[in-house]
């Protein structure tokens, strides 16, 4: 029974570090992509076209539901600094895998009575 456990369980690493691994190059992938659109938000709301973005943190969100008939959205976040014009603000980049498609918002806007 030993001699069946130990290939059992280097095939379970390997399965689980390709996961870690493809996370990494979606986050990577995708980065580029959060960026300027936290560039794109961050230089409206500062009216400052020379603000700059450094991507703080970022994290492989894995879909809420999964099955063998539904599966849900794969999506990457990262929280991006950006400043400028003497102004900084973080933003919350989130994209959807498989499109081109991020959304950036500044967590404080439901706070701060600003619509």
């Amino acid at each position: 029974m030993t001699k069946l456990r130990r290939p059992l369980a280097v095939i379970a690493a390997t399965v689980l570090s390709a996961g870690c691994a493809t996370q990494q190059k979606m986050l990577q992938e995708k980065q580029p992509v959060a960026i300027e659109s936290a560039l794109a938000r961050g230089r409206f709301d500062l009216n400052c076209p020379g603000a700059t973005g450094t991507v703080l943190s970022s994290d492989y969100i894995a879909p809420a539901v999964q099955g063998p008939w539904v599966y849900g959205m794969q999506r990457t976040e990262y929280t991006i600094g950006v400043e400028g014009c003497g102004q900084r603000r973080v933003y919350v980049v989130l994209c959807q895998v498989g499109t081109a498609t991020c959304f950036a918002a500044h967590p404080e806007d439901q706070f701060s009575g600003r619509r």
